[in-house]
């Protein structure tokens, strides 16, 4: 379809362009748009019916979206601003530059411009930024019937209406009650008699990351935000938490694999800005790995006595990383599940300290074996070797579990606790342990 299109586009035939992207979903179109070069695309957005323009105009990721509006004329642009629903045009706002924002606004109603400008305002990754005024509010004086009638007149252009919001005179919230409530129930009843008062909320600066949990923890669809006076300010709705879910899950891994996170897309980040991000780690951590080299040189008579122990380095010090490493991602990710709490520190001690117990003894019987009989080298080695496994594995679990817990304490993100950090931590830990044990068992 796309290469058909294109070749459309290329023997100027727009008329069967149109015909063919009309067959499309807008998500589909939107994908196809952003493929195209900046004139090809421009061509094929203004081939949409403008109620469709609309649709694709949010489906599009930010830099095409900023390339239609230098394109298009301010008539075009006040069309698409206010068609599009409200929580979609303030997240399309927080990603332009200053002077995209004031073309925009110049071209937007007094009233509409106050209430962008007091989003824009809203801290960023907080609820205030997420959620729309679109919204369906009711009043607990209305019958059922009323009700209904209310959302047949308002309802079309409100983001959900799945759940309506019981406000009051001073628009504070009162109760929630579903559509299937308002559509099954008795028609002579009140909003009041049937609407739910166990309301789950939050406000405008709660992070974000609070909301997506209240999301899965309930199996919300929206969820309303108030203001610190219990008044009803807006919603936010399942899709929104989707893209933060999104979000903070490619911020966990960026930061996980020891770089600054970032929402730019891999392919539209300059090279200049990939490479700032991953460095100040990759110092950090160089830096940090010269106390293992110090280590080594700490123990330089164990090594000359026993040249042979330099050959089993590389293996103890991957073992130990890689150990530390799986109990880490396991309690970085229960974390921010939060199947896993800052009371159950004890517990992840125990659990670790048996894991590591199985998976040292395991794995320190199979080297021994592989050292002994294998590769002929004598037992006192190959026990220097096997003992050293088995504690720095159950030191480097221990470690991977604690180490995020102590960071949640600490009220820093536990990703930060993550594989290169761990490693570098485990690796010094292991060389210690190795040459401590050749000391004592093999009296170097």
């Amino acid at each position: 379809m796309r290469d058909m299109i294109i070749d459309l586009i290329k023997e100027k035939k727009y008329s069967s362009v149109r015909n063919e992207i009309l067959k499309m979903k807008s998500v589909d179109i939107a994908e196809l748009i952003s493929e195209l070069d900046a004139s090809d695309s421009l061509i094929v957005f203004r081939l949409l019916p403008k109620d469709l323009a609309v649709e694709v105009f949010a489906y599009l990721h930010n830099e095409k979206q900023k390339e239609i509006i230098s394109s298009i004329t301010d008539k075009e642009i006040q069309h698409i601003m206010d068609e599009l629903y409200f929580d979609d045009m303030i997240d399309f706002l927080e990603e332009m530059p200053a002077t995209v924002v004031n073309k925009i606004l110049k071209n937007t109603k007094e009233d509409e411009r106050k209430l962008i400008n007091q989003f824009l305002n809203y801290p960023e990754n907080c609820a205030g930024s997420l959620m729309t005024i679109e919204y369906l509010s009711l009043k607990k004086e209305m019958t059922l019937k009323e009700a209904l009638n209310h959302i047949k007149a308002t309802g079309f252009d409100k983001e959900t209406i799945y759940t309506c919001y019981v406000i009051d005179a001073n628009r504070k919230l009162q109760g929630t009650i579903s559509l299937r409530k308002l559509v099954t129930g008795d028609e002579s009843k009140t909003v009041e008699e049937m609407m739910n008062t166990d309301i789950i909320y939050v406000t405008t600066h709660d992070d974000q990351e609070r909301v997506a949990h209240l999301f899965k923890k309930y199996d919300l669809i929206a969820i309303p935000v108030v203001d610190k006076e219990n008044r009803l300010i807006g919603i936010i709705t399942i899709d929104d938490i989707i893209d933060v879910i999104d979000q903070e899950n490619t911020e966990d891994f960026q930061k996980m694999a020891g770089m600054e996170p970032s929402e730019e897309a891999y392919l539209e980040t300059k090279t200049f800005t990939l490479a700032k991000h991953r460095i100040t780690w990759l110092l950090i951590l160089m830096v940090s790995a010269t106390f293992t080299g110090g280590i080594i040189r700490s123990f330089e008579d164990v090594l000359e006595s026993v040249v042979v122990l330099a050959a089993f380095i590389p293996m103890l010090m991957d073992t130990a990383g890689n150990a530390g490493s799986q109990s880490s991602t396991l309690m970085i990710r229960g974390l921010a599940l939060e199947q896993i709490k800052l009371k159950d520190f004890t517990k992840v001690i125990w659990k670790e300290l048996k894991i590591g117990s199985i998976v040292g003894i395991v794995l320190s019987l199979f080297n021994l074996i592989r050292i002994y009989y294998f590769e002929k080298i004598d037992m006192k080695i190959g026990l220097v070797v096997a003992v050293t496994l088995y504690f720095t594995v159950v030191l480097a679990k221990l470690l991977g579990g604690v180490l995020p817990m102590a960071a949640r304490k600490l009220k820093l993100d536990p990703a930060l606790m993550a594989g290169p950090l761990i490693t570098t931590i485990v690796d010094a830990l292991a060389l210690v342990v190795y040459f401590t044990m050749a000391r004592w068992l093999l009296g170097v």
